[in-house]
């Protein structure tokens, strides 16, 4: 896939690592003039392994760099050539990969090597000196997975309420989940700041918008996205997309040619 300015090549993460990781991508992006973006949250943790100019995100200078989910978007700013391959770890990758609490890195954004030490250095190094995207997505693969299997051992019962929230499109309540694992309230939310960073409610939020996202994407009305995704109307929708991803359903969703804006 490319654009002006940018191109991509994405890889489906080997068996052994799906549980971890959803998205393993290497790219490359040269523009003309700095480019700032506004970054959408997403259902997982960001992880860049980037070589080239530094960027800025969220007001910082980094290169690579990596955080935790958060309820809100972001800014980046593309100031120069860089190129590497990005990472969307599921909250359990990263909590193995950076072993500590995720609420430590919520919406935030942190050095890699501050994170990884020697490891970091190394991973963007060896990318650096292999120049096929293929084998750069591959190479990825294999170090990401050895350096989360030496990770903390995680039970299943996150997991498995993580997967229950994303099959319901975050539509399932936190009372639902705590009740289904025999936890209480109290014990559930901070179980999901240790492993995933955000309350069950937060979590759910974030979901919900991505699954949004998809639907308006898709051409599927905006009226029966908020409907089928549980706002309670258009204007709780465009709340959470201006909060979540500093955009609209209206500028998300496809217009037919010749169609007017509505106002």
């Amino acid at each position: 896939m490319s654009t002006p300015g940018l191109a991509m090549v994405e890889a489906t993460p080997s068996a052994a690592l799906r549980p971890y990781v959803t998205r393993l991508c290497a790219y490359r992006e040269h523009y003309g003039s700095p480019v700032t973006r506004s970054e959408a949250v997403v259902p997982g943790a960001v992880l860049i392994l980037a070589f080239g100019t530094p960027m800025e995100v969220g007001g910082e200078r980094v290169t690579a760099f990596t955080g935790g989910l958060g309820d809100r978007f972001t800014v980046t700013r593309v100031l120069g050539p860089a190129e590497g391959v990005e990472v969307v770890l599921t909250p359990f990758g990263a909590r193995r990969l950076y072993g500590l609490p995720m609420r430590h890195l919520t919406n935030l954004t942190v050095p890699v090597e501050d994170l990884l030490g020697p490891w970091a250095d190394l991973a963007v190094g060896r990318l650096a000196e292999t120049p096929s995207w293929r084998e750069r997505l591959a190479l990825v693969d294999r170090l990401l997975l050895a350096r989360i299997q030496e990770g903390p051992e995680l039970g299943p019962e996150l997991p498995w309420a993580w997967a229950r929230l994303l099959e319901s499109g975050g539509r399932l309540s936190p009372s639902s989940l705590a009740e289904s694992l025999g936890w209480s309230h109290r014990h559930l939310v901070a179980r999901f700041q240790d492993q995933i960073g955000l309350p069950p409610k937060t979590a759910a939020r974030v979901i919900r918008f991505g699954r949004a996202l998809r639907l308006l994407r898709s051409g599927t009305a905006i009226a029966r996205v908020a409907t089928e995704c549980g706002f309670y109307d258009q204007a709780h929708m465009n709340r959470e997309f201006r909060m979540l991803g500093d955009t609209t359903p209206g500028q998300i969703h496809p217009r037919r040619a010749g169609a007017r804006r509505a106002s």
